[in-house]
């Protein structure tokens, strides 16, 4: 498929600036493969396309304050920078993005705030791209509750055009969150509250963990025509063997096994064994998941009303079939759905 195939154009007041004031009070558009029906429903609702024995993955990672502003040494110039990924704790050295890129060179120091935090760049790695050490005299604790402090909640400020509140650290977050490393929130887990994860228990539904720690190579812009030629960055994931007895008990008695979003979904097709089963594992994963696509494990998918030209749309029309979701999209518009992270979800059956 070629890039232009996922051209359209979303309305800027459809981007969501904030959530809804309950998390499960979204809208969720139900998408139907084998009828070609669409749903309008709240999402709450959701619990009533599920029964007993059927399982939602959730992506149970915890986005940290990945964007901190610092000080360049000497000029106080204001730089930002973007904690993309740790590379070795003991060093403290980081991977980057910086802002504005021009005026940071290999030597620069920055200082944050009037903390004791002080990074120094040692490498450059892409345009905007460095490898930072922190010099930090305290211990590994001490060094991520000042990360934690100085840190600011890393919306997409391409996207969402305004300031980061103090209530987006609670909002940008899933309520399972669990294992700190994403620099961007698994969106379609937003919706799920306390009560609703009870009522599905309840039901006889099971709600399993993977961890998939987002970076922001999910988002990057896909600049080449033919997507076969697009390189997904990798991003640290982790099944474990709970949840793979539940998914494999959930596909040999023909029930349903969801995928709350579109990186559940790309976590455990990494992960298949020759009899298309879910295998526990961990590593890196880089796959990248565009229509036609046959997939093994999930047979529903959760997910949020992504942008146009995106890897997270391209993965969604895989999973619903792509003139369906591009129908489903325009729909979306024309009922004037919400778009991106704080927007509106579908769920495709």
């Amino acid at each position: 498929m070629k890039l232009s195939d996922f051209k359209f154009d979303v309305p800027k007041k459809l981007v969501a600036l904030y959530p809804t004031e309950n998390r499960d009070e979204s809208r969720l558009m139900v998408v139907h493969r084998k009828t070609g029906e669409f749903e309008h429903r709240t999402f709450k609702d959701i619990l009533e396309y599920f029964d007993e024995g059927d399982v939602f993955v959730m992506n149970d990672t915890k986005v940290f304050p990945a964007r901190l502003y610092g000080n360049k040494e000497k000029t106080g110039a204001e730089i930002e920078v973007f904690l993309l990924r740790e590379l070795n704790p003991e060093l403290r050295l980081w991977d980057v993005l910086v802002d504005p890129a021009r005026k940071i060179r290999v030597g620069n120091k920055l200082y944050f705030g009037d903390s004791d935090l002080v990074a120094e760049v040692i490498d450059n790695t892409t345009s905007r791209g460095r490898t930072i050490r922190f010099l930090f005299d305290g211990t590994q604790e001490e060094f991520y509750k000042a990360i934690d402090t100085l840190g600011e909640t890393p919306l997409l400020k391409e996207i969402i055009d305004r300031k980061v509140e103090p209530e987006d650290r609670e909002r940008y977050q899933t309520v399972f969150a669990k294992n700190v490393g994403a620099v961007a929130a698994p969106t379609a887990g937003l919706h799920f509250t306390p009560h609703l994860l009870k009522r599905l228990e309840l039901k006889g539904i099971e709600v399993t963990p993977i961890t998939l720690h987002v970076g922001l190579g999910t988002f990057r812009q896909v600049d080449v025509e033919d997507l076969t030629k697009h390189k997904m960055d990798s991003e640290n994931y982790d099944i474990p063997e709970k949840t793979v007895e539940l998914v494999n008990e959930a596909l040999d008695s023909k029930k349903r096994v969801v995928a709350v979003g579109t990186t559940v979904l790309k976590t455990v097709e990494s992960s298949v064994t020759a009899s298309n089963h879910l295998k526990a594992s961990s590593g890196w994963t880089d796959k990248f998941i565009i229509p036609p696509y046959e997939f093994k494990i999930a047979n529903a998918l959760i997910t949020n009303f992504h942008l146009p030209e995106s890897t997270l749309l391209m993965t969604a029309a895989a999973f619903g079939g792509y003139d369906l979701i591009m129908k489903a999209y325009k729909e979306a518009i024309k009922e004037k759905y919400r778009f991106f992270s704080y927007g509106d979800a579908m769920l495709i059956l």
